[in-house]
């Protein structure tokens, strides 16, 4: 059972802050005009690696011993904790080995290489990367460092509420990108206990939605389609420790449409001059879809990662919406 508290996360604040990026947070005139919200963006694709998951890789990390580390480390993921954990393995100066699946863009794997890993891509899906990671764990006497199933993680993810609500503490709202939970739990927890009146939800696509029936069923529901989205980051199966979590502490959890999505990317190029992942872009979907819960409100969108391939950004950004 996963149990993280503020002051895990307070404590994840200090041992990463002089590692990660203090990224910038914004408003979005031209969104809050199209929307009747007031819209905020909390700019993580801006961290060294292009993603937040370098809050929850280096807080695993930095936490582990010597010892512990001798061996290196090893860890599973469609993308962007690849890179984070490779980063954070470098910083320290220990071995890494990432396991991606084969549907990881190239530009996430190369970014993991960059960063000295040994890049594995295995099996058709990120479950499959996750059993060969768990494999060279046992081979190789390697600590594994989980994406989002592990305390540590969900603590350094949740960083991301302590650093926007320090600079801004009245917002309404919480718009949370949502694959396999640790971000959102570690936000909600860090934000209710900053402000108890926040309202967080998760934001997950319709081609790839086990969030949706799970949090409503309060019980762990992964009979859903899995098609091909632009949120790559955001597909595939969930675990039931990270939704039993969310229920404590999230307020609801929105599934927006595939074509919304691929807009929102369109438009934060257009509005903004940043590219941001499919995954990011649900924020502004949810927006977009008129969703009541946000109107009138003062919103911050968590912009989890700009790691989107580029041929897939120029394709979506030739279309009309």
């Amino acid at each position: 059972m996963l149990k993280v508290e503020m002051k895990d996360i307070v404590e994840a604040y200090g041992r990463i802050r002089k590692y990660v990026q203090k990224t910038p947070l914004i408003y979005s005139p031209e969104t809050s005009e199209r929307t009747g919200s007031e819209v905020w963006f909390k700019m993580e694709n801006l961290q060294p690696i292009g993603a937040y998951k370098l809050r929850g890789a280096m807080n695993n990390i930095l936490g582990m011993s010597d010892e512990d580390l001798k061996c290196g480390v090893v860890a599973a993921s469609a993308g962007n904790h690849s890179q984070a954990v490779a980063y954070a393995a470098k910083l320290k100066g220990v071995s890494a080995v990432v396991c991606v699946p084969e549907s990881t863009p190239m530009n996430k794997r190369y970014g993991a290489i960059k960063h000295g890993a040994r890049l594995v891509v295995y099996g058709p899906n990120y479950e499959e990367a996750e059993n060969r990671a768990h494999e060279i764990e046992a081979e190789e006497g390697r600590k594994f460092v989980h994406a989002y199933e592990s305390n540590e993680t969900i603590a350094g993810q949740g960083t991301v509420a302590i650093e926007s609500l320090l600079e801004k503490g009245d917002f309404d709202a919480i718009l949370v990108p949502t694959g396999g939970g640790g971000l959102l739990c570690g936000v909600a927890i860090a934000a209710k206990a900053m402000n108890p009146d926040i309202k967080v939800y998760g934001l997950q696509t319709n081609t790839s939605a086990p969030w949706d029936k799970s949090f409503h069923e309060r019980k762990l529901n992964n009979d859903c389609p899995f098609l091909p989205t632009c949120a790559d980051g955001l597909e595939g199966a969930i675990t039931w420790p990270n939704v039993e979590l969310a229920l404590t502490c999230v307020d609801d959890i929105f599934v927006v449409d595939e074509e919304s999505t691929r807009e929102g990317i369109k438009w934060m190029a257009q509005k903004h001059h940043y590219m941001i992942e499919g995954a990011s872009a649900t924020c502004l979907a949810a927006l977009f879809e008129d969703h009541q819960e946000l109107k009138g409100k003062k919103v911050l969108c968590i912009i989890t990662g700009g790691n989107i391939d580029l041929d897939k950004f120029c394709e979506i950004c030739e279309k009309d919406y």
